[in-house]
């Protein structure tokens, strides 16, 4: 694939991104685009390494090597066409994916990986600009109608693919604009939201149905879905946040992450919101609690607005620079890593424990309280134990809450089907992608739990390809999960 001698010659090239103090004054997005030539460079990269463990590694099966090798050889058009035939969206996990492939590439045993995200989205980036991506309503019609409770990647991906085995699909989401996540949760510069609206548009065209500002349970009866359509798919995510149980958490001044984010996308879609409603961090010493990409997402937001100071506790400690000997290739390597919100500034404080907050008379915070923990393994479990003399109070007026979901929410949508919850509390299926209620099927967050896009995604295919089965009697939709 690609140079027989590239990985050896050429070095991995760092996605180029805009100027941190150019990028900090507006909302559009990080990242720049590659070059051709460079592009041309770092698909060479790619080796005849024999077994492909990036398929490994990506949920999809992405047809990886394959179009690194057609980019390489400057052949971008059956590039994009390796690339959709796994893959609905690779617009969105080109820019929003952690890219698992990546960490299984076999350079990456004694390497820098293949830049196998930055390749894709380059792809599909060049597609859209040279008109290669156009509508293809399917050629014929079932008549069987699904419904699809959910507008993120995962409801997104099950209605593509069920509209292209041409079956009549309507997609039902409770906010008043189609994406889920993908719109509210996602910051405008991680991906503009116009990247989400040309899929939209396509799919629109195609013969997909959207009714926004629908919630399934309230303001339709789940019954009325089970008369009016065929099969239902549930892929509401998994949007019960982990909340943070200790004195204090009443303060005013202390929110959870989506909370924040979905005001401050609501006020870059043009939303008129009021400055009561509105939380905003210009001026204010900011703490996020959560490490992750959350986390990641709320720094990059407070920088755009102002903030005066930005601390983020993560709990668990400070992960190495490079592999440690019970992490090894090719598992996702769990290393220390730098975001680009992470490049414009705030502090990353690990080991670190919230145990409390206090406040001013009219109940806004003002301190926090924290310790430093030190992890300890006990037979087949885990324990944060304080470290004497390490507490610390800081001066705070805005926090946000980023440790992650508990599952789906418990509201009407799972309560008036009675559905069979796990032990995680997220929807139970069986190896059908069937909920315990016959004609009602789940993918992605809702079922799995908080998970990447590039597994929504992937769920989002493989339930589409069981709900053809179940309707039809079989399938031709491909699926890369059973």
């Amino acid at each position: 694939m690609g140079k027989p001698t590239g990985f050896i010659e050429i070095q991995r090239k760092k996605h180029p991104t805009r100027p941190v103090q150019e990028r900090l004054k507006d909302w559009r997005e990080v990242y720049l685009p590659y070059s051709s030539e460079v592009l041309a460079e770092q698909g060479a990269r790619c080796m005849d390494c024999g077994i492909p463990f990036c398929h490994q590694g990506c949920p999809l099966g992405n047809l990886i090597p394959d179009w690194n090798d057609l980019v390489y050889r400057d052949q971008w058009s059956a590039a994009i066409d390796r690339l959709h035939a796994t893959n609905n969206f690779p617009e969105f996990t080109g820019r929003l994916c952690p890219a698992p492939c990546e960490g299984s590439c076999v350079l990456e045993i004694n390497n820098d990986p293949v830049t196998i995200k930055g390749i894709e989205v380059s792809i599909i980036d060049r597609a859209f600009e040279e008109g290669w991506v156009t509508p293809r309503p399917p050629t014929s019609r079932t008549w069987k109608k699904v419904a699809v409770v959910g507008s993120g990647p995962a409801g997104l991906a099950a209605a593509d693919q069920l509209n292209r085995a041409g079956h009549l699909v309507t997609v039902y989401e409770k906010s008043d604009r189609i994406g889920g996540l993908l719109r509210y949760g996602i910051p405008e510069f991680k991906m503009e939201k116009r990247v989400l609206d040309r899929r939209l548009d396509i799919m629109s065209i195609e013969g997909v149905v959207f009714r926004s500002g629908v919630n399934i349970g309230v303001d339709v009866p789940v019954s009325r879905l089970l008369q009016d359509f065929d099969a239902v798919l549930l892929a509401a995510g998994a949007g019960w946040p982990r909340d943070l149980k200790v004195p204090g958490r009443e303060l005013k001044g202390i929110h959870f992450a989506m909370e924040y984010l979905t005001l401050q996308n609501r006020r870059c879609e043009g939303d008129k919101i009021s400055e009561k409603e509105f939380i905003s961090a210009e001026g204010k010493r900011v703490v996020i609690i959560g490490g992750g990409d959350t986390g990641a997402d709320c720094l990059g937001t407070a920088h755009r607005q102002g903030a005066r100071s930005v601390h983020q506790f993560e709990l668990l400690p400070r992960p190495p620079d490079v592999r440690s000997a019970d992490n090894p290739w090719p598992q996702w390597p769990n290393i220390f890593r730098v975001s680009p919100a992470n490049e414009e500034g705030g502090e990353r404080l690990y080991s670190i424990s919230t145990q409390g907050f206090t406040g001013d008379n009219s109940g806004q915070v003002k301190q926090l309280t924290a310790v430093s923990v030190e992890l300890v393994k006990r037979e087949s479990r885990v324990e944060f134990v304080p470290v004497p003399g390490s507490e610390l109070t800081m001066d705070v007026d805005l926090v946000f809450l980023a440790m992650g979901f508990l599952g789906p929410e418990q509201g009407p949508l799972v309560t008036e089907l009675q559905l069979k919850l796990t032990e995680r509390n997220n929807v139970w299926r069986d190896e059908n992608w069937m909920t315990s209620t016959p004609g009602v099927f789940t993918a992605g967050d809702m079922q799995r739990g908080q998970s990447l896009i590039v597994w929504a995604i992937a769920e989002g295919r493989s339930a589409a390809r069981a709900i053809d089965r179940s309707l039809m009697g079989t399938s031709k939709l491909s699926a890369p999960l059973p």
